[in-house]
């Protein structure tokens, strides 16, 4: 068995630090990703440099210790920024998160009925499609028919029709009862006003 000998690579470090950020982009191209021979330089502090060699560039970034990130890579020549992009992604990240803890998703939530439900389940059925069209959630309500029960679909959609009516105060009705296969199915909504 032949042993192959270890080869051993030495980098400089901030080689290495902008190869970590390489993992870390996925929005934007950084550093050595970017594939101009001149771009548009925006400084730091948010100063116009002016169009440069995209060398001279990367050599400015390095200088500054921070990061040469694309900002425009349409534009003709791309506009290139000297950031710190950790802490960019960092900042952005926490945005996007604070908006998505602020905006709220609209869930379907499901509530199947029978054909020849009983008062006191129908009740209960309903008391569910009333908290969660209060909740703000759409609401997809559904009969199954079971057997020879398809024959008679006209009682099925009678007991979701009264669904509808007994909750259009609070909710509009964005989809009509509709047979689909052995399934009736209708979707009420939350009023805006609501």
């Amino acid at each position: 068995m032949k042993l192959r000998p270890v080869r051993r690579v030495f980098l400089f470090a901030w080689q290495d630090t902008f190869r970590r950020w390489q993992t870390i982009s996925k929005d934007h191209q950084i550093n050595e990703e970017i594939r101009a021979r001149e771009v548009r330089l925006v400084g730091a502090q948010g100063e116009q440099i002016g169009i440069v060699s995209f060398r001279e560039a990367m050599q400015m970034a390095v200088d500054a210790n921070l990061d040469l990130v694309n900002v425009a890579p349409t534009a003709k020549p791309p506009v290139c920024r000297i950031m710190d992009y950790g802490k960019f992604r960092y900042e952005q990240q926490k945005k996007e998160k604070e908006n998505r803890k602020n905006q709220k998703v609209v869930e379907l939530k499901e509530v199947r009925f029978s054909a020849t439900i009983d008062e006191h389940d129908y009740q209960t059925k309903l008391r569910n499609v009333v908290k969660f069209i209060n909740d703000q959630d759409k609401v997809k309500c559904s009969i199954r028919f079971r057997g020879r029960e398809i024959m008679h679909a006209s009682v099925g959609q009678k007991v979701l029709e009264r669904v509808a009516a007994e909750v259009q105060d609070i909710a509009v009705q964005e989809r009509r009862p509709k047979l689909e296969g052995r399934s009736m199915i209708m979707i009420l909504a939350p009023n805006k006003t609501t």
